[in-house]
């Protein structure tokens, strides 16, 4: 069995982590890191997995596990590998944003693959560090990459995206509280949202020669979690042709599918999955896109990528189904 560890316990993701990771075959947990639950039961912080697990958050790690996930605040994860030294041996995942573009990717020796199935599979095989991508980041970009494949990014591009509450992690600010979120909705961050970093470095990955805008919206929405994005930009071909690209592009991909229908985010939510859908109007191609932003965003891609990391089974412990009803 694999040993695992989890760095910053009390989060969200973190939480997600352990609820798969406690049903997936290969895997043990062997510490569950978190300064401020030391001591405590985990099932009394995550009271979903009540009956699902017995042990309690440490205050000690373990330096010798197979694999570390780190589920700190953006910035964090940095501090924390300078004042932690893990074995050679240990393969880390992290899901922060510290890692993501490559002027950050080498850090005290260390060569982090940015963590995107559908972009990067065969790196990430033979990684043994990984950057998890942003929620919104990989919404998007497997709304886009497509597209860049065949270089047909050749004009500005619009993206409206709307997130969950629980986007914003368990921190407690103004937009967060139920009272404001309920019953509203807003956007934030306009054109300048932190996760268009990596956006534009993998379309340039597979477009070398984009260098148009991507206009992103980011918005606030009054649910727990999902994300719903649309892109839209000027598109020569036919919608059958677009689809065929798309069904090219992810033929081989475990998660990511080409939807018929129009999309809602029952369809994703709970689930490691991304739907995609076309629309064609006049010059413009509409590209609907959906994930569960603490899975296929955050917590469920982490484990696909530890599942290529070691070889086990792409699917390993992400077989879920959607909250459909």
């Amino acid at each position: 069995m694999i040993q695992v560890g989890i760095i910053g316990g009390a989060g969200y993701t973190a939480g997600e982590l352990i609820r798969l990771l406690i049903h997936h075959r290969e895997v043990k947990i062997d510490f569950v890191y978190s300064t401020s639950n030391a001591g405590n039961k985990i099932s009394d912080i995550h009271q979903d997995l009540i009956g699902e697990i017995d042990q309690k958050f440490s205050d000690k790690i373990n330096t010798e596990v197979d694999v570390l996930f780190l589920c700190l605040g953006h910035g964090n994860s940095k501090a924390f590998l300078e004042n932690n030294h893990f074995s050679n041996a240990t393969k880390i995942i992290d899901l922060s944003n510290d890692f993501r573009l490559l002027n950050d990717r080498v850090f005290q020796g260390k060569e982090f693959v940015y963590g995107l199935p559908e972009l990067n599979l065969e790196a990430i095989k033979s990684a043994n560090y990984i950057a998890n991508p942003g929620c919104f980041a990989t919404t998007i970009q497997l709304a886009l990459l497509p597209l860049a494949k065949h270089d047909l990014l050749q004009s500005d591009i619009h993206v409206n995206a709307v997130t969950g509450a629980t986007g914003a992690g368990t921190s407690l600010s103004k937009t967060t509280h139920y009272t404001w979120r309920d019953n509203n909705f807003s956007y934030y961050k306009p054109f300048t949202h932190q996760h268009l970093g990596e956006i534009n470095q993998s379309l340039t990955q597979l477009q070398t020669s984009f260098s148009n805008e991507v206009n992103f919206m980011p918005n606030r929405g009054n649910f727990s979690r999902g994300i719903f994005a649309t892109a839209y930009s000027k598109f020569e071909g036919t919608l059958q042709e677009a689809k065929q690209i798309y069904l090219d592009f992810y033929k081989d991909a475990k998660f990511t599918f080409l939807s018929d229908v129009e999309l809602h985010l029952k369809q994703v939510v709970n689930t490691n999955k991304c739907l995609v859908h076309l629309h064609k109007h006049n010059d413009k191609l509409l590209i609907s896109s959906i994930t569960d932003n603490l899975l296929k965003g955050a917590s469920g891609q982490a484990i696909h990528n530890m599942n290529l990391m070691l070889g086990f089974e792409e699917s390993e412990g992400l077989n879920l189904k959607a909250t459909y009803f």
